[in-house]
């Protein structure tokens, strides 16, 4: 027995026969009871999880923490922009910390980047799991949100939970959450130690959805070229692609890059520093951060005017790679200024000492922005090279303005030399996009609406009005029917009494921003259920020219009534909760209501219309004078841009596309048109806020209108925009660039569309009007000679410099707002 249970005796053994017995037994009942828990620690053993350990630093990398919601395709989508071939230098860990286990497909994403990334099955609101996934050393902790959840404010209330959990553990965390609703954003700001200046920041699909819906109204196609350009693609031309899809393709090639500008740039204005950006170096320059001389924190400045470029200046740009935007940071003027080939523009050795060269680089930037040159030719103020005998150099006007420049934009506190056209021309006004035929007319006054004493918010960033009931903004059928409707924004609202608030303010309010003269403001039409959007109303009562239409967006009748056929856009939205059962059909009524419009006709139908004066009371609140014109005939001519969940439901939006099911959204017809926009687009925004975080700032700023932290301090209140009384303060706050189209067609530029090149363009844009060109929105028929509304256009983002121009081509540029008269859109 002993032998057989190999206990062995050694030198000690029982030498009775009554011990000998009890040991017999005691061997046979421990083995008994031992063969009997062999099961369990088996099962112990087992079922111990593969993803239950700590993360260890083992090659000395930053690495982040990725949280919240986890599945394949979130992650996948996460890491395909984040592990960008494109990005420099991505040699940080990204460390997974979820509740569950990953299902086989995720397993299988794990190992194929299993260098680079780990995965811990964990809680958030465990310390012990924030201690096994390193959150206190983690460079940052990103927190995705769910966008197709059926309940957003819970989803948002559960990942703010997890950011107080992570800040409770280690109150220096950076950390980047995702939120769905607007509102909520009022929560983080309760968390003492959330502190955006720490690089805290928060991405609100809402707000950023809506706000890229809401410039596409200004400038249709914007949300497709913004999209494009804080996403990382290849953006690789290809033989077996037709010519506009190659022209699309290059331009989605383009991102948003930062680099710290060389000393011979200081000095310069912005249009010069752009100017010798664009000729010289090849790159778009968009904005500079600046940091006013108060010491105040910095400001992003997109297009600024009327100031001079200080040492080590960050400056914004659009490029194909990290690599490209290094030339910024490169150039020197004693070393480079004769060298033609932007690719051979390197660190050179004067880089290495302080005075010398480069102290004579930066007395000469100057020179430089009034002397650039193309191919060894000046640039005469109409963008067109000259030669030697016929040079004459741009003639200078110092600029006084009438308020004192704002210290949050300027650089320094004096004016600086404003380039202006040798026989100046009177600034553009070009009328709302009119179904495809911009109008370029002289502008109105804003005689009345000077003398009213209360017109912006308090932080002077956007139009204001005294709260309104929305009874006395809500049409009947004959009353749309009856009102002069033109050149509007129709929003379809498709939503349940119950669905939940989508945040139709992020919509409007960059509508209703104040570098618009008031008589430029759009009328925004809402066509939906009244018991939905009076629970949207406490947020839209304060902005100005809203109606509301108590009806059906599928009804034609509807439509009709409010003249669909006239307006520069139509927005069709959902709040309707995705359904479990089929995800697919989530976008039913957005694309009903869309095949609805373009099947309509209008040219045998004619609704009656009076004027604004005799109309009644609630139709006085639009405030539109507009005169009405002939629109087009068929629904497929109206403007639109439809909201999609799902993206592979873009197949349907276009009937004559002849795109694959399975084509990415952003390769498709559609999109590339600028007529479709799903939130998807904005999961790029995590990797680009973490690797730059102004670039979030610079975003929102462009397409918010210019909401700023003290207004979602106002905002957290809860009682929406308040009024405030015209300071000097906050009228200079209306000095900002805005987006805008302009066309090739007609005006002071149409001599451009006439076989001319891009860079011509340019410079005599930004010469002579200040505008800053950053793109093109092309018939995608490059053979039709006349602007066509029922012609496809589609987006070209940062065109080469040598690219032809067509006389049908419109132009995407940022525009300085003027004191006296603006262009419109």
């Amino acid at each position: 027995m002993v032998t057989m249970s190999t206990v062995g005796y050694g030198d000690v053994s029982c030498q009775t026969v009554l011990g000998k017995m009890f040991l017999i037994l005691f061997i046979l009942v421990g083995l008994a009871l031992f063969a009997s828990s062999i099961p369990e620690i088996i099962d112990l053993i087992g079922t111990r999880s593969k993803y239950g350990g700590c993360y260890k630093n083992e090659r000395g990398r930053r690495h982040i923490v990725v949280c919240g919601h986890i599945t394949y395709e979130s992650v996948s989508h996460f890491l395909k922009d984040f592990l960008h071939e494109d990005r420099e230098d991505v040699d940080v860990e990204v460390v997974f910390l979820h509740r569950a286990e990953p299902d086989l497909e995720f397993e299988g994403l794990l190992k194929r980047q299993h260098t680079r990334v780990k995965y811990f099955q964990g809680s958030l609101m465990n310390a012990m799991d924030l201690e096994r996934a390193k959150v206190h050393e983690a460079d940052a902790c990103l927190v995705l949100a769910n966008k197709y959840c059926p309940d957003p404010d819970a989803e948002d209330a559960a990942n703010i939970m997890r950011v107080i959990s992570m800040k409770n553990y280690c109150e220096e965390s950076r950390i980047i959450i995702q939120l769905m609703q607007y509102h909520n954003k009022a929560y983080l700001l309760n968390i003492p130690s959330w502190d955006w200046k720490q690089g805290d920041d928060v991405i609100c699909l809402a707000e950023l959805k809506l706000g890229f819906i809401a410039q596409s109204c200004l400038a249709p196609g914007f949300s497709t070229m913004m999209a494009n350009l804080f996403a990382m693609r290849s953006g690789e031309p290809s033989d077996d692609m037709q010519a506009w899809q190659n022209d699309y393709i290059q331009g989605t090639g383009c991102e948003m890059y930062t680099e710290t500008l060389s000393p011979t740039f200081t000095g310069m204005t912005f249009s010069q520093a752009s100017e010798l950006c664009f000729v010289k170096l090849k790159l778009l320059l968009l904005a500079v951060e600046v940091r006013p001389d108060d010491g105040g924190d910095t400001k992003i400045s997109i297009n600024p005017r009327g100031s001079k470029i200080p040492a080590n200046t960050v400056g914004f740009f659009i490029a194909q790679s990290a690599e490209e935007v290094k030339r910024a940071w490169y150039y020197c003027k004693a070393c480079h200024e004769d060298v033609k080939n932007e690719n051979q523009i390197k660190k050179c050795k004067c880089k290495n000492f302080i005075g010398g060269m480069m102290v004579h680089s930066v007395l000469k930037s100057q020179q430089i922005g009034q002397h650039i040159t193309t191919d060894g030719k000046p640039v005469q103020p109409n963008g067109v090279a000259a030669t030697k005998s016929g040079l004459q150099p741009p003639p200078t006007a110092v600029a006084k303005t009438g308020s004192p420049v704002k210290k949050s934009v300027s650089m320094k506190e004096e004016s600086a030399p404003e380039i202006v056209p040798e026989n100046p021309r009177a600034p553009i006004r070009q009328d709302p996009m009119r179904n495809g035929h911009p109008v370029i007319v002289q502008p109105a006054s804003d005689f009345d609406f000077e003398k009213t004493e209360m017109k912006y918010d308090s932080t002077g960033m956007f139009h204001w009005t005294p709260a309104r009931s929305i009874d006395d903004c809500i049409l009947d059928r004959n009353q749309a029917a009856m009102t002069v409707l033109n050149g509007h924004v129709v929003v379809c609202l498709f939503a349940h009494s119950d669905s939940p608030l989508i945040g139709l303010r992020n919509l409007v309010m960059p509508l209703r921003a104040s570098n618009f003269h008031f008589h430029e403001l759009k009328h925004v039409v809402i066509v939906g259920a009244v018991d939905y959007i009076k629970r949207e109303w406490k947020t839209l009562q304060n902005l100005p020219k809203i109606s509301v239409l108590n009806g059906s967006p599928l009804s034609r009748a509807d439509l009709r009534a409010v003249n669909v056929n006239l307006c520069d856009m139509c927005v069709i939205l959902s709040a309707k909760v995705p359904s479990n059962d089929d995800p697919t059909l989530a976008d039913k009524e957005a694309i009903l209501a869309s095949l609805n419009i373009k099947a309509m006709t209008f040219g045998d139908i004619i609704t009656n219309i009076e004027s604004m004066g005799d109309s009644k009371d609630a139709l006085n609140n639009m405030g539109d004078t507009t005169v009405k014109r002939p629109g087009p005939i068929y629904g497929t001519n109206v403007p639109m841009i439809t909201e999609l969940v799902n993206d592979s439901n873009v197949q349907f939006l276009d009937q004559d596309d002849d795109d694959d099911p399975d084509t990415e959204l952003y390769l498709t017809q559609p999109f590339a048109c600028g007529t479709a926009f799903a939130v998807s687009v904005l999961d790029s925004l995590m990797s680009t806020t973490y690797f730059n975080q102004n670039a979030l700032t610079l975003i929102r700023s462009l397409i918010t209108g210019g909401a700023t932290p003290e207004l979602e301090i106002i905002l957290a209140e809860g009682a929406g925009l308040r009024g405030g009384y015209s300071t000097p303060d906050t009228l200079s706050h209306r000095d900002r660039c805005r987006v805008g189209q302009i066309s090739l067609s007609d005006g002071p530029l149409a001599t451009f569309g006439e076989g001319r090149k891009y860079q011509d363009l340019f410079v005599a844009s930004l010469r002579n009007y200040g505008m800053l060109c950053i793109g093109l929105y092309r018939l995608r028929d490059a053979a039709l000679t006349t602007v066509d509304a029922t012609s496809k256009r589609y987006v070209i983002t940062n065109p080469p410099f040598d690219f032809g121009l067509l006389p049908t081509d419109q132009v995407f540029v940022f525009i300085h707002w003027n004191k006296r008269q603006s262009t419109s859109q």
